[in-house]
Formats: C-alpha cells, sequence, structure tokens
C-alpha cells in the first residue's frame, strides 16, 4: 500500500469533494454491515480500500469514518492499525470505544505510537495484564497513574513490581499503588521506605499482617530444628522470621551494654555513633545494615516499629529519637509534627504485626545479599529481576540509593 500523503495546512482551505464523502460513508456502512450480509473477505477487502481512501483523506474525514467504526464488534486488522496509529484524536476513538480492539492491537499500537496514546489507552476498560505490563514498560509517570486509578484495569505481579520501583522516583504513584488489590506486603514494605508520611501509615494499617497462624502450625517444628543444633540454613532463616522472640540473647552476653535499654540510654547521653548504633541493632536480634537503614531514616516511623517490635517502652523511643538528634519541640514550644507522628506510629502498631515489618526488612535488606547481588545493586542490574528472589528484588530497591544510584 502506498504511504499516506502530506497532511495539508490546518489553515489551508480544504477542498470539498462529495463523491469522496459519500464513498468513504458507503464503504464504512459495508464494513459495518453484519455478518450476513457480507462475510469476512469481504469485509477484509472493503478495510483495505478504505485505507487507501483514508491515507489521503483529511483528519476529519478520517475521524467521521472512527466514529462509525468505533462501536464495531468486527474491524479489518488492516483499518483497525491504520486508525489505531492517527492523531489521537482519531485513534482515541477506537482506543476508548471499540470492543473488538484484541491485546495485540492493543500492544502493537502502545509500541508503535507515543505518550498520547498510551494515556488514552491507559484509561480503557478491562485492560489485560498483558497491555498493561507493556503501558508500565515505558516508565511515564502519567500513563502509569492512569493505569492504577483505572479499576477496571488488571495488574499482574510482574507489574506491580516494576510500579514498586518506578515509584521511589515518582512517590506520587505510591498512593494509587496501595489502592489496588494486587500490591502484597512485599512490595508495599519496600515501598514504605520512599512513601509519605499518609502512604507509610495505609501500608502499617493494612499490611502488617500477623504471624499468628505460622507460628500456631510450625510450633513442634523448633524442637526439631533444635535437636538438629540449627545446622539447616534454610529451615533456620525462615525459623528466625516466624519465631515470637525478637531480640537476640546471645549479643547481650558479648555486649558492653547490660541491655538493649542500656544501649539506646547511652546513645541519647552520647550521640549515635556506628558502633553504639552496630550494637543496637544486634541487640534488637537484625543486621546492622537494617539498623543503618532504619536510623537513618527521615520519616522517623522505622524506629517506632524497632521499638515497637522488641518491647521497648515510650521512654525508649523518646531516647532512641533523642539519640538520632531529632527536634521533639518546635520553635513555639509546641510538639515537632515528625515527633508526634513517630509517636501515633508506636501507639498504632502490635507488636507481632510491628515484628512481621522489621523482619521483613532484615530479611530483604540483610540476609538476602549477596556479593553477587551487591554487585548487581551497585551496577544498576535490574533488567533480569526474575532470577532474584522476591527479598532480594526488595533489596535491590530499597537499598539503590544507599549505593549512590
Amino acid at each position: 500500500m502506498s504511504d499516506p500523503a502530506p497532511v495539508p495546512s490546518p489553515d489551508a482551505p480544504q477542498p470539498v469533494f462529495r463523491a469522496r464523502h459519500a464513498l468513504l460513508k458507503r464503504l464504512a456502512d459495508v464494513v459495518s454491515l453484519p455478518g450476513s450480509r457480507v462475510n469476512a473477505f469481504e469485509r477484509s477487502v472493503v478495510g483495505d480500500l478504505l485505507v487507501e481512501m483514508l491515507r489521503l483523506a483529511a483528519p476529519r474525514e478520517r475521524q467521521r469514518v472512527a466514529q462509525r467504526l468505533a462501536p464495531l464488534a468486527e474491524l479489518p486488522n488492516s483499518l483497525a492499525r491504520m486508525l489505531l496509529r492517527d492523531e489521537p484524536a482519531i485513534a482515541g476513538l477506537l482506543i476508548e470505544g471499540c470492543a473488538s480492539l484484541s491485546d495485540a492491537d492493543l500492544v502493537a499500537c502502545a509500541r508503535d505510537t507515543g505518550i498520547d496514546h498510551r494515556f488514552l489507552m491507559a484509561s480503557r476498560r478491562g485492560l489485560s495484564e498483558v497491555v498493561t505490563e507493556t503501558l508500565i514498560a515505558f516508565d511515564e509517570a502519567p500513563v502509569i497513574e492512569a493505569v492504577l486509578r483505572n479499576t477496571t484495569s488488571r495488574l499482574s505481579q510482574n507489574g506491580v513490581e516494576e510500579i514498586v520501583s518506578l515509584s521511589r522516583n515518582s512517590p506520587e504513584l505510591c498512593g494509587h499503588l496501595l489502592r489496588r488489590s494486587e500490591l502484597r506486603p512485599s512490595g508495599a514494605y519496600v515501598m514504605f521506605w520512599w512513601c509519605g508520611a499518609e502512604d507509610r501509615k495505609t501500608i502499617l494499617q493494612r499490611f502488617a499482617v500477623s504471624r499468628e497462624v505460622m507460628q500456631e502450625v510450625v510450633e513442634d517444628v523448633f524442637a526439631m530444628a533444635a535437636e538438629e543444633g540449627w545446622q539447616d540454613p534454610v529451615s533456620r532463616k525462615a525459623l528466625q522470621f516466624i519465631e515470637r522472640r525478637q531480640r537476640n540473647r546471645a549479643a547481650i552476653e558479648k555486649s558492653p551494654y547490660t541491655s538493649l535499654e542500656h544501649a539506646i540510654a547511652e546513645a541519647a547521653k552520647s550521640g549515635l555513633g556506628r558502633e553504639v548504633a552496630a550494637e543496637i541493632a544486634y541487640l534488637a536480634g537484625i543486621k546492622p545494615l537494617t539498623g543503618a537503614k532504619i536510623l537513618g531514616d527521615v520519616g522517623g516511623e522505622p524506629l517506632a516499629i524497632l521499638c515497637k517490635a522488641t518491647g521497648l517502652s515510650r521512654v525508649d523511643l523518646q531516647n532512641l529519637w533523642r539519640s538520632v538528634r531529632r527536634p521533639e519541640t518546635r520553635a513555639d514550644g509546641a510538639v515537632h509534627p515528625d515527633w508526634e507522628r513517630v509517636q501515633i506510629t508506636y501507639e498504632m502498631l502490635a507488636v507481632d504485626r510491628a515484628q512481621t515489618v522489621l523482619r521483613y526488612w532484615n530479611w530483604s535488606l540483610s540476609s538476602a545479599l549477596s556479593p553477587a547481588l551487591l554487585k548487581a545493586i551497585r551496577d544498576g542490574d535490574d533488567q533480569d529481576l526474575d532470577d532474584y528472589s522476591a527479598p532480594e528484588r526488595a533489596a535491590m530497591m530499597a537499598l539503590a540509593e544507599n549505593f549512590g544510584r
């Protein structure tokens, strides 16, 4: 088929060809006839002729044809392909209202056009996982936000993980993703690190789940693992996530402090150096890397989670807040909003649920790290995410900025 002719300037006078107008309308009518009047081959041939005419037609004529064909349950492929790649005002008539378009049609349109077409497509009813994954892959925040707002669209877990990763640089996506039923705790926990205060509250209210059922079904397995001397690293790692006790009792014997409370009290007096911070992490039953991420968080809510998970009191929380040199009051003497928010976070969380969040962080931010994963984080190698486990993918996203990415 020939290439489309140059489109005249909109300001230039447009010639009026009554025969062309009538022919376009009649051919569109033929394409619209039911299967009892025209078979698939005839419809296809008429569609090819329409394509040739529309390539030379004015935009208003292509728009009229698109309006006529959009409601059809069956549309010649060549005609659909051309109109979907037309300017957004014309293509949008099919993108938004043509039920006969297949996932292949939509995916090809998304790849062959621009952001305006993809934005229109994001609001189309009933988008499948294949189409939404394609739209997400372009990393266009307005398009992704429109997909998330579209309550009839469906997201795959790969798509959700991609949005979680993208939300690190586009935090406005967080709130929209948190409303989606496809989001799982693993994604919410890692997204917590760059969410705003309200989104963090939503994550803790919705995703800070209990481990009570897991604890009940594996209660006797702890004794089995103890009899084996905790030699199996696979079961040991899982049971450490499930168990009720959070603090590291063995660390007390080696620590210069008598307790976790003692270490925090001393830090409040003299400041939080690297050695004291590492000691607090060990006593709390987490790795120093996890502890550093928590203590260095700008919002402060992770401090409340750490304190509640380890059974620390409100006084200990206040000491920990002072140790990181965060303000408790404003210049006018009122409670500082950050400190007030951290206290509310502490009060709203149950111990078991706080432990779930803390242990997932520890699992993903440190226990999942390996030399190969550290290299991947530093190199920005997040292309083959399927090669990594869920906690490894969480670590890649949460620690990227800590490694200068």
